[in-house]
C-alpha cells in the first residue's frame, strides 16, 4: 500500500514507518520535527510540514496517490494538556479532523489511529478491556476520545474503515539499537531510569510508595515498541469500507515502578540512584491491558512478554545513544 504516517519520526512512528518498508509498503512520513527526530527515518521518505498545513497534507494524499493513513502526530504530555489544553485541542482534535476531511475528499478509506489507554480514565476493573467505560481525566485523553468518537461517525457515513489502537506504556527500541526513545523533555519511566544509571540525571523519582499494590509503587503494562508497530500493520490488513475496530495494545501483565528499577539495575549492572516522592495526582494504582480481543481478531500476538527482554533492548539504544539522537536532536 500507498501510506502515508503523520508523526513517523516520533517514537512509535519511526519503528512502524521502519516495519512497513521492511514489508514492502510505499511509505511517505509527514513530521514537523517539534517532538521527532529527523535521523529516526530515511531521508527520501520524510515531508518536513506540519499537521495543521491542511493544504500540504492534501497535495500528499493527491501526489502520493495514498491509500491509508497511520496517524501519530500528537501532543502526549499529560500534565501540559492540564495547564494548556488550548494547544491539545488545536493539534489533537482539530488539525486531526482536518486530516480526516481531506482523507475523505481524496478517497482515502482505511485509517489507523494511535489512541491511548488514557481514554479510560480512572478504571473500575482491572485488566481492562475494550467495554470499560471511556471517562478521561485530562484534556489529552479527552482530545484522544474526542477523534476516536468521529472517526465511528465518519465510519458509519462515508465509505471509510478505522482502526484505534489504545496503547498501553510503549516500551523499548529497535533490537540493532540504532532506533530509541528520545523524548524533550523526558517523562517516561524506562529511559528516565537509564538517564539516571548512565549519570545524565542525579536520580529516578518515584511518585507514590504508597498504592494497593504488592511493592507500594504504580503498576502498568509495558508494550515492546515493534509490537506495536506490528499491530498497526495487522489492522491495515484487514480494514475495509465501513469497519470499526477499537483494541487495547499490551501484553495484559503489569510491573511495578520498583520491578523496572530492579530490572534495569539487572540489565545494565549499574546502580539506579531513586528518590522517592508523593503521589501525582491523577495517576492509578494500576494500569493493565485486557488485549484478548486483538489477539483474537487479528492474530497479534506480542514478541516481548517479559519485562527484562524489553528492557534490554532499551539498554542497548541508551548505552549505545546516551545523548539520544544527539544533543542537538
Amino acid at each position: 500500500m500507498r501510506i502515508l504516517v503523520t508523526g513517523g519520526a516520533g517514537y512509535i512512528g519511526s519503528h512502524t514507518v521502519r516495519l512497513l518498508l521492511a514489508r514492502g509498503h510505499d511509505v511517505t512520513v509527514l513530521d514537523n520535527l517539534s517532538y521527532g527526530h529527523r535521523q529516526a527515518v530515511p531521508a527520501d521518505r520524510l515531508v518536513v510540514a506540519d499537521l495543521g498545513d491542511i493544504s500540504q497534507v492534501d497535495a500528499l494524499l493527491v501526489d502520493r496517490r495514498v491509500e491509508a493513513v497511520v496517524h501519530f502526530a500528537a501532543f502526549a504530555y499529560v500534565g501540559e494538556s492540564v495547564t494548556d489544553p488550548a494547544k491539545y485541542y488545536a493539534n489533537n482534535l482539530l488539525n486531526s479532523l482536518a486530516l480526516l476531511d481531506a482523507c475523505r475528499r481524496r478517497g482515502v478509506q482505511k485509517f489507523v489511529f494511535s489512541s491511548t489507554c488514557a481514554t479510560y480514565g480512572v478504571p473500575a476493573v482491572v485488566p481492562i478491556t475494550e467495554d470499560e467505560k471511556q471517562v478521561p481525566i485530562n484534556p489529552y485523553g479527552n482530545t484522544k476520545l474526542a477523534f476516536e468518537r468521529a472517526l465511528a461517525d465518519y465510519a458509519a457515513a462515508y465509505p471509510f474503515g478505522y482502526c484505534a489502537l489504545r496503547y498501553f506504556n510503549a516500551a523499548g527500541a529497535s533490537p540493532d539499537g540504532t532506533i530509541g526513545e528520545d523524548h524533550h523533555p523526558e517523562t517516561h519511566l524506562i529511559p528516565l531510569v537509564f538517564q539516571a544509571a548512565l549519570g545524565k540525571r542525579p536520580h529516578v523519582e518515584v511518585f507514590g510508595t504508597d498504592y494497593p499494590t504488592p511493592d507500594g509503587t504504580c503498576v502498568r503494562d509495558y508494550i515492546h515498541v515493534d509490537d506495536l508497530a506490528e499491530a498497526h500493520i495487522l489492522a491495515l490488513d484487514r480494514l475495509g469500507p465501513g469497519a470499526q475496530f477499537r483494541y487495547n495494545v499490551g501484553i495484559g501483565r503489569g510491573y511495578s515502578v520498583r520491578e523496572v528499577i530492579r530490572t534495569a539495575e539487572a540489565v545494565s549492572g549499574l546502580r539506579v540512584p531513586v528518590k522517592e516522592g508523593p503521589r501525582r495526582v491523577g495517576d492509578p494504582a494500576e494500569l493493565v491491558a485486557g488485549a484478548g480481543r486483538i489477539r483474537h481478531a487479528l492474530g497479534w500476538a506480542p514478541a516481548y512478554t517479559e519485562l527484562r527482554p524489553i528492557l534490554e533492548t532499551a539498554w542497548n539504544w541508551h548505552r549505545t545513544h546516551p545523548e539520544g539522537f544527539g544533543p542537538n536532536a
